[in-house]
């Protein structure tokens, strides 16, 4: 039998000439990332290693996006410490605010040329999974697996089992890879997809974008999944050549395709042009419906960011239905850019002009919101639209907030009509 896409990586990182699903493996890294959350007990774990410098100074990224702005003396001194500790090692990729490569980590790596196809890489976060867009293996993993991981360039791996997504058609504007994911979400289940890498296929890949495609990779462990993984073609190789064109010129990249004969635990055909534009309800991401399909839910804020949705794509498609409308006087719509070139970007296009003329808040990068941390907390009982990637029972705030996922395009028309809703909804100009 042969191997997936993701098999094959973990393999060749191995040092083996073969793998299968449930063999555990050490695979040698290409990068390990941390955040301001979770870098601090690394460092711990990493001093009592014995090493006095990590593996490579060129493999380890310490990036402080989710409480940065800091929102008080604790995350302050998070953030001292990661930034300390990169000095320390004399890190070659260093993060702060307001410089060009900062931002929410799963914004700025491969955003900085930093992920190549045919990577394995780690991050203590569960959203490190966004990178197989990249035709990457990677994937989320604790404080101390990353700890380990910066003194060896090493970690271990159980190998995963996969499930397939044979995608054919073409996305229906303005449908985006947000609501693919969260369509695959709501047929499979919150851990439909348990500890397998959720590979995708076919001719409808062509015509999903970049940010389609990290979207969908960022959301992968919202179904349990270890990681998600597209295949390398020209819109990835097209991305590496503009982020990273002395790597991309250099050959410094490795495309891998699955076997003819790889075995998948299912595999699931998605025709493109029937998935609606959907809404995840609480508190499960897999609680996903059409819109158009409920009734009348209205709500008190807007998030339109995050790892999952915070590109530049996502930016513009905001801007286009809050483009010449005003923000319901009920709701707060909070725009927060990836990252500090995204938001350059947007100032550049004047897009921050048209949300500025809605009535919308602008933020500094950071993961706030998102996690319930800072830049947007929900008070008991309120209701947000929000293109983040999760609305567990208290995950932006009070226990009793309501958190429904969407994409841009929705989350910019319920910040207009003051409830959930659809572009087809809004008043014409």
């Amino acid at each position: 039998m042969g191997m997936t896409m993701t098999q094959k990586i973990l393999a060749d990182h191995a040092g083996l000439e073969a793998v299968k699903a449930g063999q555990l493996i050490e695979a040698k890294l290409d990068m390990v990332m941390g955040n301001d959350v979770t870098t601090p007990p690394a460092i711990d774990v990493f001093r009592k290693s014995g090493r006095d410098k990590v593996f490579d100074r060129k493999k380890v990224a310490l990036v402080p996006s989710h409480f940065t702005p800091n929102k008080d003396i604790k995350s302050a001194e998070q953030a001292m410490r990661l930034r300390r500790f990169a000095a320390e090692q004399d890190l070659y990729y260093r993060f702060e605010q307001g410089k060009e490569t900062m931002g929410i980590e799963h914004v700025i790596l491969p955003d900085n040329g930093m992920i190549m196809p045919g990577d394995t890489l780690i991050g203590a976060d569960s959203h490190t999974c966004t990178d197989g867009a990249l035709g990457a293996f990677s994937t989320g993993v604790g404080s101390t697996d990353l700890g380990c991981a910066m003194a060896t360039g090493k970690t271990w791996f159980k190998v995963p089992g996969a499930l397939r997504f044979h995608l054919t058609g073409a996305l229906q504007d303005p449908c985006t890879g947000k609501d693919l994911i969260l369509y695959i979400i709501s047929k499979i289940g919150v851990d439909g997809a348990l500890y397998r890498s959720m590979e995708y296929t076919g001719p409808g890949v062509k015509n999903l974008s970049m940010a389609d495609r990290m979207t969908i990779c960022n959301m992968a462990i919202e179904a349990g999944g270890k990681n998600g993984i597209f295949p390398v073609d020209e819109i990835t190789l097209d991305f590496i050549k503009r982020v990273a064109p002395e790597r991309y010129a250099a050959g410094d990249y490795k495309i891998y395709e699955a076997d003819a004969d790889a075995e998948y635990d299912a595999v699931y055909n998605i025709d493109l042009n029937e998935v609606p534009l959907m809404v995840a309800f609480p508190h499960l991401p897999e609680n996903g419906k059409a819109v158009g399909t409920f009734d009348t839910i209205e709500i008190d804020q807007v998030v339109i960011g995050s790892c999952t949705n915070g590109r530049i794509d996502d930016m513009r498609l905001a801007a286009r239905f809050l483009q010449g409308r005003k923000v319901h006087p009920r709701v707060r719509c909070i725009i927060i850019p990836g990252s500090q070139r995204v938001w350059n970007q947007c100032l550049k296009e004047g897009l921050f002009d048209v949300f500025t003329e809605a009535e919308a808040v602008i933020s500094a990068p950071t993961c706030g919101p998102c996690l319930g941390g800072h830049m947007g907390v929900l008070a008991a009982n309120e209701r947000c639209v929000s293109t983040t990637n999760r609305n567990f029972v208290g995950r932006m705030g009070h226990q009793t907030a309501e958190i429904y996922l969407a994409g841009p395009p929705v989350a910019a028309s319920s910040a207009v009509l003051g409830r959930v809703a659809g572009p087809t909804e809004l008043p014409d100009l």
